[in-house]
């Protein structure tokens, strides 16, 4: 088939290269553009290194892209990882429409955060959705869906790389195999089932060391690795990756104060937390690199009996290392 590409990063990149390597045509790629001093988008280098016409344009909403779409003459585009508003007058250009990945069980989960989410909740379940795109946010019609376990000690990082990325490469030939063929369904979307989670930024990845052990556990790994639960500890931030649970099977096994040091060993750091208590395998403090809470402990001193999360504001910051 004849294919027009919109995307970004390695997802995209992905996409492009499966299409490619079946023998697809890709007459267009559409990415967005690199901001000053940033790494050229995967994508991008991907599209010029395999000999495909490249557009970068800062918008989707104007009449360059509807042209270049239309001279690109394809069957039918595909959206993977697409940031940027595409109007509906842009994705019916293509004969056969447009169809886009979205990594949550659409109605589900709109949004841009889709992946977090359900593991910050909980879930046990998450998924892939490819739907015809319209002007609403993840709201147009199912063309097709695959269903994702969340094993209790997942994270944001095995969910979508183990499973959503390569699924949702497979799934994106698979939906448009079927549109060309004319063998798809599409189905609309429940509206009465319908959730939007916005951003997981550092605004709802601070930790609150008087949860309960799970929500706090189910936070760590839905943060993990971006953009990092968090807490504070001297005044900065202090964030949470590779940890373990230890829930208290009787009253008498709960030590220590929420947020408080409990053990130091030469592999971990165990904070108390309500019904349990935190193992803590890597750390980073912002502005560092991870490292193993072990080692960060012993070379702040940090002895049993420290609170962490305990200040009312943030008193430094750094900058996020390149």
């Amino acid at each position: 088939m004849r294919i027009a590409i919109f995307g970004q990063q390695a997802f995209g990149k992905s996409v492009l290269e499966a299409f490619l390597d079946r023998g697809d045509e890709v007459a267009a790629v559409f990415c967005a553009p690199t901001k000053p001093g940033a790494k050229p988008d995967p994508l991008a280098d991907a599209a010029q290194e395999r000999g495909c016409r490249l557009y970068q344009l800062p918008s989707l909403r104007g009449p360059d892209a509807a042209e270049a779409l239309r001279q690109a003459n394809v069957d039918i585009a595909v959206m993977a990882y697409v940031l940027q508003f595409a109007p509906q007058s842009l994705v019916n250009i293509p004969p056969h429409g447009t169809i886009c990945y979205h990594p949550s069980l659409l109605p589900k989960y709109r949004g841009p955060s889709s992946i977090n989410w359900p593991i910050i909740r909980g879930d046990r379940q998450t998924g892939l959705t490819i739907f015809r795109p319209s002007d609403g946010l993840d709201e147009g019609p199912v063309v097709l869906q695959k269903t994702v376990e969340i094993g209790p000690d997942d994270t944001l990082g095995t969910v979508y790389f183990d499973r959503l990325f390569p699924q949702g490469v497979a799934a994106m030939l698979e939906a448009a195999d079927l549109v060309i063929a004319g063998k798809h369904r599409e189905v609309a979307q429940d509206e009465s089932q319908a959730s939007y989670e916005g951003w997981c930024r550092d605004g709802e990845a601070r930790i609150n060391w008087h949860s309960h052990v799970d929500t706090i556990y189910d936070l760590i790994r839905g943060c993990n690795p971006a953009p990092g639960a968090w807490t504070t500890w001297n005044g900065s931030r202090l964030r949470l990756y590779d940890a373990r649970k230890i829930p208290a099977r009787k009253l008498s096994d709960v030590a220590g104060k929420p947020g408080e040091i409990v053990a130091v060993g030469e592999k971990s750091v165990i904070v108390a937390a309500q019904g349990g208590s935190i193992e803590l395998l890597k750390v980073r403090l912002d502005g560092a690199g991870k490292v193993a809470a072990s080692a960060f402990a012993a070379e702040n001193e940090i002895a049993i009996g420290t609170r962490l999360g305990t200040e009312a504001r943030i008193t430094q910051r750094y900058p996020e290392p390149a």
